[in-house]
């Protein structure tokens, strides 16, 4: 059998699509940011990045630089093991302490990312719940798709942001232990779901809920702590889960909720039993960076200063964007060849980087170029990338959006 003309064809059949998915080498360099090198065919130039997560500017920030570098020289690199054999570190308990104050609940728990603890938690739920089902808005991440999967548990999809149709689903499910999985910011259409409504149905049916806020903290709320703090819903919230790899600028994930859940979830998650605990460097900067952010609200006003200059630039040039009321912007392409075009160009010849969104990650039709503006884009990076766009829009015949 030969096995790579298999792979060849798939990745042939992939890169026809326009789908194929090429890594842009980025070198990022602390204190310049949003600017990065990129390395390509040899050569080496500087790019204005314009689709980090690193929403505020945090990876970069002193504060947080400083708490790693120190704790490296206190601590080494790596944890030397699981969380249950040698690898917790004075690090990871304050940090937790940290982001169980942050969401205001008894107890919080660190996972490698948070991809990991939204598979670790929800198949953890599904799996040990005697007859759970787990009721699932349609829109929601790959992470918790994967983790409702493997849980193996009875699970029922509701239309996107629609809590009458899950009001609706909850009462056909009948007298089941019941967990209702969803998100507060959703990552590719940047709409923001109706939390309260949604806590209120889960609570008139005992239902367990689960709220994914990871393109939320840090972003949202008087301390960072997501549009649930911001609306003060977080204490009717069963399990809030978070990500320090975005808005927080280090890396790893998290659940918050009852001393009785995370215990549950760190007793029985796989996905936390038996992975390397994250170093405790990283510990300490996510640390530093959550306190930060709990007290400075700056670096949040001026972001939503740039989303709010950048839209208003777009809807003067016709470039068509998605409407939503949180920090991401979709610029619509609606084909994949032509996203991925763009995106080269406006690599190559304007210096800016914006990844192309496509299929599976967006619906075929939806392509898009998913920008994130920061605190440190200036006015001229953002006059820059609207005539990059405006050039291109011209160039490849894209229609323009109406007034």
């Amino acid at each position: 059998m030969d096995f790579d003309a298999i792979f060849k064809t798939q990745l042939d059949t992939l890169k026809q699509e326009g789908n194929y998915r090429v890594f842009a080498d980025l070198e990022r360099r602390c204190g310049s940011f949003p600017r990065a090198g990129n390395h390509k065919n040899g050569e080496f130039r500087d790019v204005t990045v314009w689709c980090s997560n690193d929403y505020l500017g945090m990876g970069q920030h002193p504060t947080v630089v400083n708490a790693m570098v120190e704790a490296v020289q206190t601590c080494g690199t790596g944890a030397g093991g699981t969380r249950n054999i040698g690898g917790t570190n004075h690090n990871h308990i304050l940090l937790e302490r940290e982001l169980a104050d942050l969401h205001g609940k008894e107890a919080a728990l660190l996972f490698t990312s948070g991809y990991v603890s939204n598979w670790a938690a929800l198949s953890t739920l599904g799996s040990r719940i005697p007859n759970a089902v787990i009721l699932s808005d349609e829109g929601n991440h790959a992470s918790m798709i994967e983790g409702i999967r493997h849980s193996r548990a009875d699970k029922v999809l509701w239309k996107h942001n629609d809590w009458r149709d899950l009001d609706r689903k909850l009462h056909a499910v009948g007298d089941r232990p019941k967990i209702v999985a969803f998100e507060s910011v959703y990552s590719m259409d940047g709409d923001i779901s109706p939390i309260r409504e949604i806590v209120e149905v889960c609570e008139a049916h005992g239902a367990l809920s689960y709220i994914d806020e990871v393109h939320a903290v840090g972003m949202y709320g008087p301390r960072g702590g997501g549009v649930t703090e911001r609306e003060g819903l977080a204490d009717r919230i069963d399990l809030i889960e978070g990500t320090l790899g975005k808005a927080y600028g280090v890396v790893g994930g998290y659940i918050t909720g009852s001393a009785h859940l995370c215990d549950f979830i760190r007793s029985f998650a796989s996905g936390f039993i038996f992975t390397t605990a994250l170093p405790p460097a990283v510990a300490a900067a996510a640390t530093a960076s959550i306190q930060h952010l709990k007290a400075s609200d700056s670096e949040r006003l001026a972001q939503r200063d740039r989303v709010a200059r950048l839209r208003a630039r777009l809807d003067a040039a016709g470039i068509p964007h998605m409407a939503n009321d949180s920090h991401i912007t979709p610029v619509m392409i609606g084909d994949p060849v032509k996203c991925r075009m763009i995106s080269d160009i406006l690599m190559d010849d304007w210096g800016i980087y914006v990844q192309p969104i496509n299929y599976p990650t967006v619906p075929k039709g939806t392509e898009r170029l998913r920008i994130t503006p920061g605190p440190l884009h200036s006015d001229d990076d953002i006059d820059h990338l609207v005539l990059a766009l405006t050039t291109l829009w011209q160039r490849c015949a894209l229609a323009h959006a109406v007034a």
